[in-house]
Order: C-alpha cells, then sequence, then structure tokens
C-alpha cells in the first residue's frame, strides 16, 4: 500500500511555465483540484513530500496551506533525498509513490513502488513509469494520481468520508 506520495512542482503541481512580472516576482498557477486531493490524502493519515529542483517561496507557501511537512528545494540529486527521506520515516520504497515530468525526476521515479508522469510529461519517462496519466501537469496531474491509489489502496470510501 502507497502511504507517501512524492511529488515535483513545475510540471506537476504547475502547469511547468514560469512567469515573472516586470518587479522580477515569480509567479506560478496551481490546481485545486490537486490541493483538495493532497490534503484529503493527508487527513487520511498518509504523508507527502515535494522534491523540486527550484526554489520558490511560492512553492514554500503552497506547501504550508496544505499541510505539506516534507518540503526539499533546490534539490538536483532527487533519489539521495528520496532515499534519506524513507530512510528517516521507516519506509519501504514499494509504500512510496511518486509524479515526475522530465529527466531530473528518472532516478526517483525508478526507485518507488508506484510511479506516474503526467501527459505532457517528457518522452523518455513514458517507459520507465508505471503510469503515463491523462492529465498534464498543472491541470489536474496529481488528483489523478492520487484517486488511482485511493482506489487501488481500496480506500475510496474513506477518502469520501472527509468530506461527505
Amino acid at each position: 500500500m502507497i502511504k507517501l506520495l512524492i511529488l515535483d512542482v513545475d510540471g506537476c503541481l504547475s502547469d511547468g511555465k514560469l512567469t515573472y512580472t516586470s518587479d522580477g516576482i515569480e509567479t506560478k498557477n496551481f490546481n485545486v483540484k490537486d490541493g483538495l486531493g493532497i490534503t484529503t490524502w493527508l487527513k487520511m493519515g498518509n504523508e507527502v513530500a515535494i522534491i523540486t529542483g527550484r526554489k520558490s517561496e511560492i512553492v514554500k507557501r503552497r506547501a504550508e496551506e496544505l499541510g505539506i511537512k516534507y518540503l526539499f528545494q533546490g534539490i538536483k540529486d532527487k533519489d539521495r533525498v528520496l532515499k534519506e527521506l524513507v530512510s528517516s520515516l521507516d519506509l519501504t520504497f514499494q509504500e512510496l509513490g511518486a509524479i515526475g515530468d522530465d529527466l531530473n525526476d528518472y532516478n526517483m521515479l525508478s526507485l518507488v513502488g508506484r510511479s506516474f508522469t503526467p501527459l505532457d510529461g517528457v518522452k523518455e519517462l513514458h517507459s520507465l513509469v508505471n503510469t503515463r496519466l491523462t492529465r498534464k501537469g498543472g491541470d489536474g496531474a496529481v488528483r489523478e494520481m492520487i484517486d488511482i491509489l485511493v482506489d487501488e489502496n481500496n480506500q475510496r470510501e474513506k477518502f469520501l468520508s472527509v468530506w461527505i
């Protein structure tokens, strides 16, 4: 059973576009359905971690807003951080699900028990991951992943009971 989700940000939680205002302030778009899926996953007693190659105050704010306590930014070696996290939480790699969209996610995705890439993930990930999602990054791909895992874990009633 998957107990911990590992999320990439740009291209998974967001659409991967980087927008800067004339003042140099970065903006990102996040999908509220992804957010509700994440908060529900957490309320069910599971965990979520973000491991991202970029560093952004916006991502920190979004993680805090959603209740994600494991946030790793500016990470070049994602699989190293993943290994350290798994060890510290006393989990196995088979208990992890992860989503990534580009080559810097390849090694991380190869380690986990259940791997996903958004519809617009790079072609090199298509044959590596267990599931290529039907949604694009930033457009509900994370929620689609969570829905799949909830069903595979036979936890749909538990998922719904958080809200209904």
